[in-house]
């Protein structure tokens, strides 16, 4: 049995659990003068019955805050294929047209297809996991004339691509928003921006100082890609990047990092800059250049792009509301920052689960629609990288590459 199919957000699992504690705790004073060997069994109950205490504390605020679907997602085991995903395609989505005919037979429910794939960027040569959402119309007939927009969704750390399908639940919200037209045909990317291992190494979605270029894959190697294989819309405001808490960092930090690649941004609970703790790698290792470029609030002062960003954060969210009002203060046109100020149950994927509905609304309302392929198409739309600075990894992005 993998790691990913055992479910921590089960209700069974869950009463097994506290079943299990309670005889623990109750096993303690029974046998308390019950054992022979009175001072390693005391010891080994007391133990056991603190370590079920612990997670079972642990599982429940799991569920109540909706963190992590399976063992597999909280450790970061590398092995993504989730319960939701409908096909696994070969290494770099090779034989994508054998799938077609599993397309077809969703779209004639509208239902879009999800399939998993490993993907090796030409540029960095990072190798990750990635999932693809394809709408309906990907395989309808009448749309094959047509360049579809995009979405590169940014899992929280320490999460990878099986959350959009087991935790977010995502592929049915985006079957429904295209349903009601609230958002037009959209192919979905969802990629691992951590690799792994997973634990003690969130890399906040930015190019290491000498280390593995994680933003130029999550950008040009995963968008070169999406143009030339899936014949996604080239257009930058056909472009959005979207995520939750770590993943909104990304997506603000990537977009006004990029503005010649990408149109619009929405962060649901993110913050304005890579985080410092336990968790996250030392990522600029004293490189202040480095650290500066990946500051969202000092990137919407220093390089103003015509980007549309949205923020939300929730009441209880001091934090992420803090470096919201500070991106706010700073932004200057042609940038336009939007935030949302919501109720909330904390910093919980419940609350952001909340905001589906609304933020597909919003990207529809912002994207560039399908376009035909014929006709010459807008790229950068005039719009120029601005000078990065050479942070060493192999492949990234530096100066004004494109």
């Amino acid at each position: 049995m993998h790691l990913s199919s055992i479910r921590l957000d089960s209700p069974v699992n869950m009463i097994v659990m506290v079943v299990l504690t309670l005889l623990a705790i109750i096993a303690v004073p029974w046998f308390w003068d019950r054992w022979k060997r009175k001072r390693l069994w005391r010891s080994a109950t007391i133990l056991l019955g603190v370590v079920l205490l612990v997670l079972t504390t642990g599982m429940a605020g799991n569920m109540i805050g909706g963190f992590f679907p399976t063992v597999g997602s909280l450790l970061g085991t590398g092995v993504y294929t989730a319960q939701g995903t409908d096909a696994e395609a070969t290494q770099n989505g090779e034989d994508l047209e054998k799938l077609r005919d599993t397309g077809v037979a969703h779209a004639r429910d509208g239902k879009g297809t999800v399939v998993h794939m490993k993907i090796t960027g030409r540029r960095t040569k990072v190798a990750r996991d990635v999932t693809i959402y394809l709408p309906p119309q990907y395989f309808d007939a009448s749309f094959k004339e047509l360049r579809l927009p995009a979405v590169e969704w940014i899992p929280n750390y320490p999460s990878g691509p099986e959350v959009f399908t087991n935790g977010y639940h995502m592929p049915e919200q985006l079957d429904a928003a295209i349903a009601k037209h609230t958002l037009p045909p959209t192919v979905v990317i969802v990629p691992d921006p951590t690799g792994v291992p997973k634990v003690g190494h969130d890399t906040e979605c930015v190019d290491e100082v000498n280390g593995t270029a994680n933003d130029t894959f999550l950008t040009a190697d995963l968008r070169d890609w999406a143009v030339q294989k899936l014949g996604v819309s080239p257009n930058r405001r056909a472009w959005t990047i979207a995520g939750w808490s770590s993943g909104g960092y990304c997506a603000m930090n990537l977009v006004t990092r990029h503005p010649q690649w990408y149109g619009q941004a929405v962060s649901i609970s993110g913050y304005d800059k890579a985080q410092v703790d336990a968790e996250t790698e030392d990522l600029f290792h004293g490189r202040q250049d480095i650290n500066d470029a990946n500051n969202v609030r000092l990137n919407v002062r220093l390089h103003p792009s015509p980007v549309e960003i949205l923020a939300i954060s929730g009441e209880k969210e001091n934090y992420e509301s803090y470096a919201i009002d500070q991106i706010r203060q700073a932004a200057r046109p042609p940038i336009q920052f939007s935030s949302w100020r919501i109720h909330d149950a904390g910093h919980n994927m419940n609350t952001f689960k909340s905001q589906i509905p609304d933020v597909l609304a919003w990207i529809g309302a912002h994207t560039a629609g399908p376009a035909p392929t014929g006709r010459q198409m807008e790229t950068t739309g005039g719009v120029l990288p601005w000078p990065l600075p050479r942070s060493g990894a192999h492949g990234a992005l530096a100066d004004t590459d494109q």
